[in-house]
């Protein structure tokens, strides 16, 4: 397939400036998906490489061609839309075949190109229905074939799961994952959806106008760099609990809770000093039943295995947590919870993380 490089791409709508400095490498073969919230970017970068609206500046280059002021036909490219586009009076094999009628390519190879588009799709015995008798995922599935039959360099995919059920949405993100393998393709793929992004990515690219942080899910997960991606990815989302850093240890930055608790978190002070706010991350799976953050549970989810406890803080801020399914906490309670120092990631004022202390330090 192909490699794919956008180098400083930039974007601005009059003086709305909505993408800043994109710089991307995606490596042949590989499924990457852009994630980011409604308004980020990642939509109109999806229509910068595909050749459907001109980047304000910077450059497009796939398997080592500068497409950057060629059309979207030259490109070597294929996209799925969020919408089917079907034609509803032609059958599923005249829809799959039509940009190879098109190009006019002979009957013999048309037919072939189809079939094996139909079989990859799991639609060979629907090739003569018309769109109206199909499902949903059917007709995605429909969608995706005729850009097969293109043999295209890399697969752009807009948010194509978004008009399904959830079950459906969670039968075709396995489909896709197994036709990115069975074709051996370079895949890109935006959605607003973090568990399509986790469960079908190679890698992730967290947008926010610019790229917040670009790795594979579990970088994501563990080693988030800044505050946003941190609570982006992660479901139920990280929680963010204010703290006041007190001041250095060997084993790390000292702050104090407003419950008073006080704790050692292994990261590198910085220029952290004593009276700076910072913000501790962790994760609902990640806190206990303990004795150091009171929390009052306002929601609670018994989910079997899992109760999802939703509270506030004293201070009023938000937290959840992940506790066992037969934890004993009640709504309108409190609850005392604790974590795990390893576990915890800490957020400066800015919102970038503070880097970890090297094992060595630790150990010290």
């Amino acid at each position: 397939m192909a490699t794919l490089d956008l180098r400083t791409i930039t974007k601005s709508f009059g003086t709305a400036k909505v993408l800043h400095g994109i710089d991307l490498a995606v490596k042949d073969r590989e499924f990457v998906v852009f994630v980011g919230p409604s308004g980020c970017g990642k939509s109109t970068l999806l229509r910068i490489i595909a050749g459907l609206e001109a980047a304000t500046t910077g450059q497009i280059v796939i398997d080592g061609q500068d497409v950057s002021d060629l059309p979207p036909v030259q490109r070597g490219i294929a996209m799925v839309f969020q919408s089917y586009a079907l034609y509803p009076h032609l059958t599923v094999f005249e829809n799959i075949a039509f940009p190879l009628r098109v190009a006019k390519l002979p009957e013999a190879e048309v037919k072939q190109k189809v079939g094996r588009a139909a079989e990859i799709l799991k639609l060979t015995d629907k090739l003569q229905l018309k769109p109206g008798q199909l499902s949903g995922g059917q007709r995605q599935r429909v969608a995706i074939g005729r850009s097969i039959v293109r043999n295209p360099k890399v697969f752009l995919f807009d948010e194509p799961l978004s008009n399904l059920d959830a079950a459906l949405r969670g039968d075709m993100r396995v489909e896709l994952s197994q036709l990115q393998r069975e074709l051996d393709a370079t895949m890109i793929y935006v959605t607003h959806d973090q568990v399509e992004a986790m469960t079908m990515a190679d890698r992730i690219v967290v947008l926010n106008a610019k790229i917040e942080q670009f790795g594979t899910p579990m970088e994501l997960y563990h080693h988030p760099a800044t505050r946003f991606v941190a609570t982006f990815i992660g479901q139920p989302n990280m929680n963010l609990i204010p703290a006041t850093v007190i001041g250095t240890e060997a084993a790390g930055l000292a702050v104090e809770f407003a419950s008073g608790h006080r704790a050692v978190l292994p990261v590198e002070a910085g220029r952290a000093k004593p009276g700076d706010k910072v913000d501790v991350g962790v994760r609902p799976e990640n806190l206990h039943i303990g004795r150091d953050i009171p929390m009052r549970v306002n929601v609670l989810e018994r989910l079997g295995g899992v109760s999802i406890t939703y509270g506030t803080l004293p201070d009023g801020h938000r937290i959840c947590a992940a506790l066992p399914g037969d934890a004993p906490v009640h709504e309108g309670e409190e609850v005392w919870l604790t974590f795990n120092a390893p576990d915890a990631h800490v957020f400066d004022a800015s919102g970038a993380v503070m880097r970890r202390l090297k094992a060595p330090a630790l150990a010290a």
